[in-house]
């Protein structure tokens, strides 16, 4: 990589990892430190392959999504995350989006990294479902079923969060 390309490499950096990084943590089920192995391990490939990329974010994140199903398939890198209880039913205050986002957050953290993803893929990246199959490496079908089974599985792990998501597959 020559000083111009590794310059446009860092202004890439700068500008798009906080985002990367909010990616990383859905992803990662709210994992603050997988997000940022997984953040860094994009950008890593990213780099080596700078010059090639047409469209650098779109690569970063395609990077993200299969690694974190790749370290979901290694049986070293499963592991659960424990919650000191069930989330409780929030009031309604000023409050209320934070405390939401705190439901979500654990909820999602207890999906597996293949339903995080697909829901990530799906609802917080807007892709249709073709591209989700694209990206993640398997049939349409198996991403609605997975969406529809994973959304299943938030309202019965958050049922509060049915007042506030209305999401259908």
């Amino acid at each position: 990589m020559d000083a111009a390309d590794e310059q446009r490499f860092r202004e890439f950096v700068d500008a798009r990892s906080p985002g990367l990084m909010r990616l990383g943590y859905l992803l990662t089920g709210g994992d603050q430190h997988a997000a940022e192995d997984l953040v860094q391990t994009a950008l890593a490939r990213l780099a080596a392959r700078w010059r090639r990329v047409a469209a650098p974010e779109a690569y970063a994140k395609q990077i993200m999504y299969r690694q974190q199903i790749s370290w979901w398939r290694a049986s070293t890198r499963r592991g659960e995350v424990l919650q000191a209880g069930p989330p409780e039913r929030e009031a309604r205050d000023a409050h209320h989006q934070s405390e939401l986002r705190l439901v979500l957050r654990s909820a999602l953290a207890r999906l597996t990294a293949r339903q995080r993803a697909v829901l990530v893929l799906r609802y917080y990246e807007d892709l249709p479902e073709q591209e989700v199959a694209r990206v993640l490496g398997c049939s349409v079908g198996t991403v609605r079923s997975t969406a529809h089974r994973s959304l299943a599985r938030l309202r019965e792990i958050a049922p509060e969060l049915a007042h506030d998501l209305e999401v259908t597959t």
